[in-house]
This record gives C-alpha cells, sequence and structure tokens, in this order.
C-alpha cells in the first residue's frame, strides 16, 4: 500500500529496519548521541550555522511543534498577526486564542493566496493605533488546497516594518526552499513524518538562538526554551520517541546521501508534474496552477459524478491511499502527495488505476 497522503510516508526499508535497532534507554549517552546527530542533520539540511541557529527535538506531531514555537516565540509582551488561507493558518489563530496571546487573524479565501497588500495595511493599522505587531505567522505550504505561501513577500513585508516571521513548515521543510538568511525570519516548526521521510512520533523546531533570549514560559511539556536548554547539555526533561528518534537520523542520513534537498525537490516536482500531466490527460484539472502550489501536494477537482468514497476505496484497492478536501472542500476535490519512497513507475500505476474509473 503506497501512502499518497500528506504524511505519514511510505517508507524505505533502510528507514523501516532503523526501527528494530536495540532498545535505549533515554538516559544513556547513546540516547544522546543519537540526539546530537539528529540536531545536527537538520541544521545542515539547509547549511545552517549551528552558532545562530538551533533545532529543538520534542515528542509529537507537526501540530506539537507548531504550538511550541507559537506558545514560546511570541514574549509575553508580544503581539501575533495569523495570516490565515486554510485549516492549519486557522489552527495556529486557536493556539494564539488559546494561550492568551494577543493577536489578530487576517482571514482570507482558502482559494487565493495571503494578499501582501492587505496584511500591510493591517500591520500599518495596528501601529498607528499604538498596537503594534511583533510576529508574523503563516503556513508556508497550506496543505488544505496545495498551495505555496510567497515567503519571500511575506519576509519583505515583515523586515521593512520589524517583525519576526514565524513559518509553519510542517509540511515543506526538507523540500520547499526556505530562505534563512532572511533576518525576519525567527522559527520554523516541521516533523519527521512529512519531507523528511521519517516516522511519526517526533517533531522540532529551528529557531534563531536569539530568539530564545525573550522566550515566554507559557507551557509545560513543549516549552522551547527549556528543551533546548536542556539538549544542549545533551540531556532531555521526558522520555522521547526513542524508536522514532533512530527513524529520523537514518532519513536524514539517506536524504544527505540522495543529494539532499534540493534533489528531494526536484524528485517531488518530477512526480507531480507526472500525476498533473497524467490527471489532465484524462480530464481530471488541478485546483491551482502549478506555479502557485508545492511540489509536495496538489489537489485535484472530483469529476462530475465520480463521489470522493468511491475514488478512495477503488484507488485503496489497487493499492494507493489518497486524501479527501478539507471542510467545505471535501464534496468538490481530492488531494495527492508524492512525498514518500515513491518511483516513476508507481505513478504509471497510479494513473492506470484512474483511467479504470473514467
Amino acid at each position: 500500500m503506497l501512502l499518497l497522503n500528506p504524511g505519514p510516508v511510505t517508507l524505505t526499508e533502510r528507514v523501516r529496519r532503523s526501527l528494530l535497532q536495540p532498545d535505549l534507554c533515554h538516559r544513556e549517552s547513546e540516547f544522546f548521541d543519537l540526539q546530537d546527530e539528529a540536531r545536527s542533520r537538520l541544521l545542515r539540511v539547509y547549511g545552517l550555522d549551528p552558532k545562530e541557529w538551533i533545532a529543538v527535538l520534542m515528542t509529537g506531531s507537526g501540530t506539537a511543534a507548531v504550538e511550541s514555537m507559537v506558545a514560546s516565540v511570541v514574549p509575553a509582551n508580544g503581539r501575533l498577526l495569523v495570516v490565515e488561507n486554510g485549516v492549519y493558518g486557522e489552527r495556529i489563530a486557536q493556539m494564539g486564542a488559546q494561550y492568551g496571546i494577543s493577536h489578530e487573524r487576517l482571514t482570507g479565501s482558502w482559494m487565493e493566496a495571503p494578499d501582501l497588500h492587505a496584511i500591510a495595511a493591517v500591520v500599518e493599522k495596528a501601529a498607528a493605533d499604538r498596537k503594534p505587531f511583533t510576529h508574523l505567522a503563516a503556513v508556508h505550504h497550506e496543505t488544505t488546497t496545495g498551495r505555496l505561501t510567497d515567503l519571500k513577500g511575506l519576509a519583505g513585508l515583515c523586515r521593512s516594518r520589524d517583525l519576526r516571521l514565524l513559518i509553519d513548515g510542517v509540511s515543506s521543510f526538507g523540500a520547499e526552499e526556505i530562505d534563512f538568511a532572511d533576518r525576519s525570519l525567527a522559527a520554523v516548526a516541521a516533523t519527521a513524518n512529512k519531507c523528511l521521510h521519517g516516522v511519526p512520533g517526533v517533531s522540532f523546531v529551528v529557531l534563531r538562538r536569539e530568539s530564545l533570549a525573550s522566550a515566554c514560559s507559557r507551557t509545560y511539556y513543549l516549552d522551547l526554551g527549556r528543551l533546548a536548554a536542556q539538549q544542549d547539555q545533551r540531556n532531555t526533561p521526558f522520555t522521547p520517541a526513542v524508536h522514532a528518534y533512530y527513524a529520523l537520523v537514518e532519513a536524514l542520513r539517506e536524504l544527505e546521501e540522495q543529494g539532499g534537498r534540493a534533489a528531494r525537490y526536484r524528485q517531488y516536482s518530477a512526480l507531480a508534474e507526472q500525476v498533473r500531466e497524467g490527471l489532465a490527460a484524462i480530464g481530471i484539472e488541478g485546483v491551482l496552477p502549478p506555479a502557485q502550489s508545492s511540489v509536495v501536494l496538489r489537489s485535484y477537482r472530483l469529476p462530475v459524478g465520480l463521489t470522493y468514497a468511491r475514488l478512495h476505496d477503488e484507488l485503496k484497492a489497487g493499492g494507493f491511499v489518497i486524501y479527501a478536501g478539507q471542510g467545505g472542500l471535501s464534496q468538490t476535490l481530492f488531494r495527492i502527495s508524492t512525498m514518500g519512497n515513491l518511483t516513476r513507475a508507481d505513478i504509471d500505476r497510479l494513473l492506470t488505476c484512474f483511467a479504470k474509473l473514467r
């Protein structure tokens, strides 16, 4: 069964076998060697300087990492603007509300890109009202639709208005480009079980070390400051998902051997285009133009007369798992991800399954 959903992904045998390594106590030096390697390799994915950046690991899904980032990086006197154009932007705003963080929501259509002019207007109005924002949060790859957010545009806006940018990179880290050299970028939250091809159970935040100086301890388990301090000292405050760490390290080794992030981007791009062109040939159109989409996941319109339930079940019988649309889009579109251990031959077989439905 090949997984074409947006995580977890189909694993390589190498990563799957890594889960069979010996049981390991998380208080032994061997575990801290493993933790150190994972943190170091995460920074190497984007060539980051460990003197400037830090990778902080935690046991939990990608949402745990996003929550940790939002709850910790925005200081007690900070103010957050959340840019929403899908389910995961809404989730960030809900986190801000639950933690009592001063924030505003800028909501847009799920089918449209965030409007930089509208964002700038909200930021300028807040400054004029003497309620300036300190941070802006956005989702890089909004898997609700497969849209890739214009990070360069957002970063430029943040630089010009002295805002710090927080990015949900859960479905983009390890494949899509992220400009960590931009001074406005404060932190990126991500997970092991998407573009990195690890297993569920471990996520992380990559952030500037200077951001820890003003970090806030709103949460206990997900407190980035404490996690960072203890991991820097080869320690851990809680019992982590040890075998998921094994898999993450093996997946990161494999990624580097395969050519790193750029090679993975090219692989995803080729497979995503193969899917798009193959579906277009039988009359199934993409929801967004390729230039506005990620290479990780794309959305397609359900053909008239074909329900998602039937599509899902028939493809599953053929050995593939796809994903439905979310919310109000559940009746009109479906989603296909090309993450994981997939080949062009796998996509050919998928397209054959689609052709049989027509």
